[in-house]
């Protein structure tokens, strides 16, 4: 797999679930950019665990 893989899945996922939660408080940049924060830190995580096994 390739090293990057999981960083992006996290990223889109993390843009998918901050725009549901911004379009439900009516904040959509907000919580884009929080979804993006997160879900680069766990796709990061995710990755170094990977390699650390």
């Amino acid at each position: 797999m390739r090293k990057n893989k999981h960083l992006a899945l996290g990223m889109s996922l993390g843009i998918a679930f901050g725009a549901v939660i911004g379009w439900i408080t009516n904040n959509v940049g907000l919580w884009m950019g929080v979804g993006i924060a997160l879900g680069a830190a766990i796709g990061g995580r995710y990755d170094k665990r990977k390699k650390d096994i």
